[in-house]
């Protein structure tokens, strides 16, 4: 049994196709299907069903594949290792962000890490959190910035900051002669979210149960900047972590912000990663750096409608 067996049975879990993980992994389709059966002959079980159109795993064959993204997670690690032990700031860090945090703070930190970690090449990846937790699991993140909590014994998880909601109006909105207003003053109103699979529409459906605001049913958003324009058109108000609000974008005159008077919903974000890592030094390190972000970033700053 060698890795790359392990590396050709993952690919064609991944594709489910003989001919698409061929291509995955650069070699011929003859090539890819005589590895994976030398593999079967050597375990003495059948790890795929062969149909017309799809490959799909057996049990046996979920159970291998498990089993592979666990090896050559270790043998990754074991390299990085290896590396790390000739130098511990040198190599290629791989680190995810999910989509309604990574525009906004990723501008703030990457200049930071750079200066910190000249020789650090820094590999992004912008994903929904769900998406970046598995990653984080099979191997293929080193590390990932995530609203917390996260329930996962197998992570460690480093605070960075906790980051304030406000409240996005349009000019004409009733509350936009405001700076500010109450939890239970939210309750009055409809507020847009984003669509599921986003934890920021878990955070603000939080938001939402604390305050008896219900979510408007009319729109979802797929993007925290298309919540944005929405409110900028005039279509609702929303939710907005501070740290959306220091951007500048096209019409925002036209969107009024209000802080929370009486208390202040927030969320956590963390810098999480495997807790076997042989990078963990390296992200401890990481993370005091991007603890060094300017605090203004994170201060709310309220339209100047007056009260």
């Amino acid at each position: 049994m060698t890795l790359r067996e392990l590396q050709y049975l993952i690919a064609l879990a991944d594709h489910r196709n003989f001919r698409r993980a061929a291509e995955v992994c650069f070699v011929s389709q003859p090539t890819l299907s005589t590895q994976i059966r030398k593999l079967e002959d050597e375990l003495g079980v059948r790890l795929v069903e062969r149909a017309p159109r799809k490959v799909m795993l057996t049990p046996a064959g979920q159970d291998a594949v498990e089993r592979a993204r666990r090896i050559l997670s270790e043998v990754e690690q074991m390299k990085e290792a290896a590396r790390r032990g000739r130098t511990s700031e040198t190599g290629t860090l791989r680190l995810g962000v999910f989509p309604t945090l990574g525009p906004y703070l990723l501008p703030h930190v990457v200049p930071l890490i750079r200066a910190r970690f000249p020789q650090l090449e820094l590999l992004l990846f912008e994903e929904k959190s769900d998406a970046l937790l598995a990653r984080l699991t099979q191997g293929t993140l080193d590390a990932a910035f995530l609203a917390l909590p996260v329930h996962d014994h197998h992570l460690h998880c480093e605070l960075l900051f906790e980051e304030p909601f406000l409240v996005a109006v349009p000019q004409d909105h009733p509350l936009a002669k405001r700076s500010d207003l109450t939890l239970d003053e939210l309750g009055s109103y409809n507020l847009m979210l984003l669509e599921d699979g986003h934890c920021l529409r878990d955070q603000a459906l939080e938001v939402c149960h604390l305050s008896g605001a219900r979510e408007t049913t009319e729109f979802r958003g797929t993007s925290l900047e298309t919540l944005r324009q929405m409110v900028v058109a005039g279509v609702g108000i929303t939710l907005l972590p501070v740290l959306a609000t220091k951007t500048a974008i096209p019409g925002g005159e036209n969107l009024r912000l209000l802080n929370f008077r009486d208390s202040q919903p927030s969320r956590q974000i963390g810098l999480l990663w495997r807790k076997t890592s042989a990078m963990g030094n390296l992200l401890s390190e990481l993370a005091k750096v991007c603890r060094k972000m300017p605090k203004h970033l994170l201060t709310p700053e309220t339209s100047d409608s007056g009260s």
